[in-house]
């Protein structure tokens, strides 16, 4: 079999002044099972993040970083000392397993609803409306209309950007990553159907991708610019995502975080699977590749060739898995023997009636 390894994406990888032990990255996932006081990492997942530190980097599922920020149940914050105490024990039991986790930070924006903000609407560069649904305390509702940020409401957000990559430091995070994906807030500033604002966040692109920027900068004051990284998911339409010229929206802000000096720039752009850019669609990771100096993780339906492809064909320095990681805690040993991850249980994606280990820490090694 010796013929089916990834001998590139099993090997080390020097990372700044991290090692990690191969270039594989576990995705950030939701996985809904914060505790229901407080949103509180659930104790389980010490237990979940250890057992998947045989990846390179580990960066945590999406974690907000204010009240604010919230758009769905049980999901974990990293505002509140209670937060930062159940993440410490996640951290800690991923360094003793050997492993490396970055926080990812996350506000939703429009993508929440007036339960989760005492009646009040969510906020967002501008008062547009997603289409969808989100899951409240009070079942499936639309997402809410949310009302416009005041310019001067603005900075307070990039300082609970801040303090939540102070509160990742302390909780012993290795870095962070910034949340600017999925349609998110960051996501609806930087693209034009989302942003319709006339002050210094809209407008041009140079405004527009002034917020995320921002953000970045905060982040790189408390961990330094390499232990920083940024998500994009150019061509994802989640959350009624649209931009009129992406090609140029993305690789001006690529550029500019280039320019900050981060460490990475993570890539959700599928290569195969349900979210897969559709035939005839551009695909702008290549031209991210040559505007971004610092490491690329590319993201979306890679398997271990394809993986291997990517990293020997110089299209990326790392490459993430989401599901693979999610059923098979081993999966580096799972592509060094060539033997297939688990079959993912879908139902048991986000939390379970019958308790929050199953589907989540009970996934079978080799």
């Amino acid at each position: 079999m010796s013929h089916t390894v990834p001998a590139t994406l099993l090997s080390a990888y020097q990372f700044g002044d991290l090692t990690l032990k191969n270039h594989l990255v576990m995705a950030p996932m939701t996985r809904s099972r914060a505790l229901v006081e407080g949103n509180v990492p659930n104790p389980l997942a010490a237990t979940y993040y250890a057992q998947r530190a045989t990846a390179g980097l580990i960066i945590s599922e999406a974690t907000q970083v204010s009240p604010q920020g919230v758009g769905y149940i049980r999901t974990p914050g990293i505002h509140s000392p209670e937060q930062v105490e159940g993440w410490r024990k996640v951290t800690d039991a991923v360094h003793a397993a050997s492993g490396l986790i970055f926080a990812q930070l996350w506000h939703v924006g429009r993508v929440s609803h007036a339960d989760f903000h005492g009646g009040e609407p969510p906020v967002a560069p501008s008062a547009i409306a997603a289409e969808g649904e989100v899951f409240t305390w009070n079942g499936k509702v639309p997402l809410d209309t949310p009302r416009a940020l005041e310019t001067v409401e603005i900075p307070g957000i990039v300082e609970d950007f801040r303090k939540a990559a102070a509160n990742a430091k302390a909780a012993g995070f290795d870095g962070v990553e910034i949340h600017g994906a999925s349609g998110y807030l960051l996501d609806q500033f930087l693209q034009d159907n989302a942003n319709q604002r006339s002050d210094r966040y809209g407008g041009s692109l140079e405004n527009r991708a002034r917020f995320a920027l921002e953000v970045t900068a905060a982040a790189i004051e408390v961990f330094g610019a390499k232990r920083v990284g940024y998500k994009v998911t150019p061509n994802l339409p989640l959350h009624s995502m649209a931009d009129g010229n992406k090609l140029a929206t993305f690789t001006y802000l690529a550029q500019e975080l280039d320019k900050l000096g981060i460490g990475y720039l993570h890539v959700g752009e599928a290569i195969a699977g349900p979210m897969a850019v559709p035939e005839g669609v551009e695909r702008i990771t290549p031209h991210l590749r040559k505007a971004f100096k610092g490491a690329l993780i590319v993201n979306g339906g890679y398997d271990a060739k394809s993986g291997e492809q990517a990293l020997v064909e110089d299209r990326a320095d790392l490459v993430c898995y989401g599901v693979p990681f999610l059923t098979s805690p081993d999966l580096p040993e799972r592509f060094r023997r060539g033997v297939a991850p688990n079959s993912p249980d879908f139902a048991s994606f986000y939390g379970t009636p019958n308790g929050d280990a199953l589907g989540y820490t009970d996934y079978p090694t080799l």
